[in-house]
Protein backbone atom coordinates (compact mmCIF):
# COMPACT_ATOMS: atom_id res chain seq x y z
CA UNK A 1 0.00 0.00 0.00
CA UNK A 2 1.63 3.35 -0.94
CA UNK A 3 2.10 5.93 1.71
CA UNK A 4 0.31 9.25 1.52
CA UNK A 5 2.10 12.90 2.36
CA UNK A 6 -0.89 15.43 3.96
CA UNK A 7 -0.30 18.90 5.62
CA UNK A 8 -2.38 21.22 7.33
CA UNK A 9 -3.36 24.45 6.19
CA UNK A 10 -4.22 25.76 9.39
CA UNK A 11 -1.61 24.28 11.93
CA UNK A 12 1.15 23.18 9.38
CA UNK A 13 0.92 19.90 10.62
CA UNK A 14 3.10 16.90 8.50
CA UNK A 15 0.85 13.77 8.10
CA UNK A 16 1.87 10.52 6.77
CA UNK A 17 -0.64 7.56 6.09
CA UNK A 18 -0.68 4.25 4.53
CA UNK A 19 -4.29 4.14 2.12
CA UNK A 20 -5.17 2.16 -0.53
CA UNK A 21 -5.78 3.46 -4.39
CA UNK A 22 -9.18 2.99 -4.05
CA UNK A 23 -9.63 5.06 -0.46
CA UNK A 24 -10.98 8.56 -0.50
CA UNK A 25 -7.93 11.34 0.51
CA UNK A 26 -8.12 12.92 3.87
CA UNK A 27 -10.09 16.36 4.34
CA UNK A 28 -9.62 16.78 8.10
CA UNK A 29 -6.57 17.54 10.14
CA UNK A 30 -6.55 15.08 13.24
CA UNK A 31 -4.50 17.83 15.56
CA UNK A 32 -7.27 20.99 15.02
CA UNK A 33 -9.87 19.85 12.44
CA UNK A 34 -8.54 22.25 10.12
CA UNK A 35 -8.10 21.41 6.18
CA UNK A 36 -5.32 19.02 4.69
CA UNK A 37 -4.08 19.12 1.14
CA UNK A 38 -2.07 16.58 -0.29
CA UNK A 39 2.13 16.95 -0.48
CA UNK A 40 3.70 15.49 -3.71
CA UNK A 41 7.38 14.87 -3.89
CA UNK A 42 9.44 13.38 -6.34
CA UNK A 43 9.36 9.70 -6.95
CA UNK A 44 12.74 7.69 -6.70
CA UNK A 45 12.32 5.23 -9.56
CA UNK A 46 15.51 3.48 -10.72
CA UNK A 47 15.28 1.77 -14.14
CA UNK A 48 17.51 -1.79 -14.33
CA UNK A 49 18.01 -3.48 -17.06
CA UNK A 50 19.36 -2.53 -20.98
CA UNK A 51 17.42 -0.36 -23.41
CA UNK A 52 16.63 3.07 -21.29
CA UNK A 53 19.18 5.22 -22.36
CA UNK A 54 20.24 6.87 -25.48
CA UNK A 55 23.51 4.51 -25.95
CA UNK A 56 22.11 1.52 -24.97
CA UNK A 57 19.77 0.96 -27.91
CA UNK A 58 23.55 1.53 -30.13
CA UNK A 59 25.18 -1.41 -30.86
CA UNK A 60 29.10 -1.04 -29.75
CA UNK A 61 30.04 -3.49 -31.69
CA UNK A 62 28.51 -2.60 -35.48
CA UNK A 63 30.51 1.15 -34.85
CA UNK A 64 33.81 -0.40 -34.23
CA UNK A 65 33.65 -3.05 -36.83
CA UNK A 66 32.34 -0.27 -39.51
CA UNK A 67 35.54 2.15 -38.02
CA UNK A 68 37.73 -1.01 -38.29
CA UNK A 69 36.64 -2.08 -41.72
CA UNK A 70 37.04 1.76 -43.22
CA UNK A 71 40.07 1.57 -41.64
CA UNK A 72 41.54 -1.51 -43.28
CA UNK A 73 39.79 -0.32 -46.76
CA UNK A 74 41.70 2.71 -46.65
CA UNK A 75 44.93 1.00 -46.42
CA UNK A 76 44.05 -1.69 -49.00
CA UNK A 77 42.94 1.61 -51.32
CA UNK A 78 46.62 3.05 -50.58
CA UNK A 79 48.55 -0.12 -51.69
CA UNK A 80 46.97 -0.64 -54.98
CA UNK A 81 45.64 1.63 -57.35
CA UNK A 82 42.21 2.21 -58.18
CA UNK A 83 41.58 0.44 -61.65
CA UNK A 84 40.65 3.75 -64.21
CA UNK A 85 37.56 3.92 -65.00
CA UNK A 86 36.31 3.89 -69.29
CA UNK A 87 35.68 7.45 -70.78
CA UNK A 88 32.25 8.60 -70.75
CA UNK A 89 30.90 8.56 -73.98
CA UNK A 90 28.93 12.32 -74.93
CA UNK A 91 25.45 12.27 -76.19
CA UNK A 92 23.30 14.91 -78.09
CA UNK A 93 25.18 18.14 -79.76
CA UNK A 94 28.30 18.02 -77.82
CA UNK A 95 29.72 15.12 -79.69
CA UNK A 96 31.23 16.21 -83.17
CA UNK A 97 29.79 13.96 -86.18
Amino acid sequence: MPTYQYQCTECGEPLEIQQSFTDDALTECPVCGGRLRKVFNAVGVVFKGSGFYVNDSKSTSSTTSAASTSDSSASTAKSEPAPKAAPATKSGSDSAA
